[in-house]
């Protein structure tokens, strides 16, 4: 799997690959903006949050459910994306 994306495994045992968009910080917080289309086709978008401890090998990575916390984020990747990306929530 190369660096654009990320493989995730859901509670079910649900193998998911994601291709990233974009990341960013927030609060010390990072966030992955990622989509299920792994080319440049419309698809589904998810907010991820890294909530790994700094020991770990690997990242781990939850989806962003607080509504709260998601607007905030998705505000910065929405700013962030180019004038030929748009984000629909």
């Amino acid at each position: 799997m190369d660096n654009n994306s990320i493989h995730f495994v859901t509670e079910d045992g649900e193998n998911i690959d994601f291709t990233i968009i974009d990341e960013t910080k927030l609060n010390g917080v990072s966030y992955i903006l990622v989509t299920d289309s792994p080319d440049d086709e419309s698809g589904d978008c998810y907010i991820m949050k890294d909530i790994s401890e700094k020991d770990d090998e690997e990242a781990n990575y939850i989806f962003v459910e607080d509504d709260k916390e998601l607007d905030a984020v998705f505000e910065i990747f929405q700013n962030m994306m180019d004038d030929d990306v748009e984000i629909i929530k």
